[in-house]
C-alpha cells in the first residue's frame, strides 16, 4: 500500500485500474494498493464474524438516523485520525460491556443497603440491572442500578433475612443492547 502525494493525475482518484491497482481515499489522502485476491470463506468462525459485522453496519446506519445517538457517537469520533461516528457505532455494536467488579460489602439484606457494580464499555454502558435470588432460586428483588460516575449503585428495596446461598445476578447493557451477565454468590 502506498500513498500518492502531490500527483495531479491520481489526486482524488478511486477505483480499480486495470487488473492490478486499486486507488482509494482515506482521510483525504489517495492510497494506491495492489488488487486484493479473493479468498474463499471456509471457516464457520469467519462466517460468524462476517455476520456480526453485517449486523454492526446495519445497527450503525440505523443508529445514526437518530440525531441524539448520532451526536453521542460524533462526540468521541476523531476526524483527524479518520474515525467517524459511523466507525464508533460499528465498534460499539461489536463490543459488549464488561463487568469488572461486584461489591457486596454494603449489602446485609436490609432495605437501603447498596450493591456497587463496576461496569465499562468501549463507548457507554446504558444500564445495569441487579437481580437478587434466594438459595432456592426464588427472586427476592430486582431493579436498575444508578450510575454515580465510576460505579453503578443498586439500593435494596426488600428485606432479605437469610443471605446464605443467595446469588446476585448483574446485567450490563450498552447502547446497541449488547448484554453481559455476571453472577456472584453470597
Amino acid at each position: 500500500m502506498a500513498e500518492s502525494k502531490n500527483n495531479i493525475i491520481t489526486h482524488g482518484l478511486s477505483g480499480k485500474v486495470g487488473n492490478m491497482l486499486v486507488f482509494s481515499q482515506r482521510n483525504g489522502k489517495t492510497i494506491v494498493s495492489q488488487k486484493p485476491t479473493k479468498k474463499t470463506i471456509t471457516s464457520e468462525k469467519v462466517k460468524e464474524q462476517i455476520a456480526k459485522f453485517q449486523q454492526a453496519t446495519i445497527y450503525a446506519k440505523t443508529a445514526l438516523k437518530n440525531p441524539e445517538v448520532k451526536e453521542q457517537y460524533q462526540s468521541v469520533a476523531d476526524k483527524k485520525q479518520g474515525v467517524t461516528a459511523y466507525n464508533v457505532a460499528v465498534a460499539d455494536m461489536l463490543q459488549a460491556p464488561k463487568i469488572e467488579q461486584i461489591d457486596l460489602s454494603g449489602y446485609t439484606g436490609q432495605i437501603g443497603d447498596t450493591i456497587k457494580v463496576r461496569a465499562y464499555d468501549d463507548f457507554k454502558v446504558a444500564s445495569v440491572t441487579v437481580h437478587i435470588y434466594n438459595s432456592d432460586g426464588s427472586l427476592v428483588e430486582e431493579g436498575n442500578a444508578v450510575d454515580n460516575g465510576l460505579d453503578w449503585v443498586y439500593t435494596a428495596t426488600q428485606t432479605n433475612a437469610d443471605l446464605s446461598g443467595d446469588k446476585i445476578v448483574v446485567r450490563a447493557t450498552d447502547l446497541p443492547a449488547n448484554t453481559t451477565e455476571s453472577v456472584k454468590n453470597i
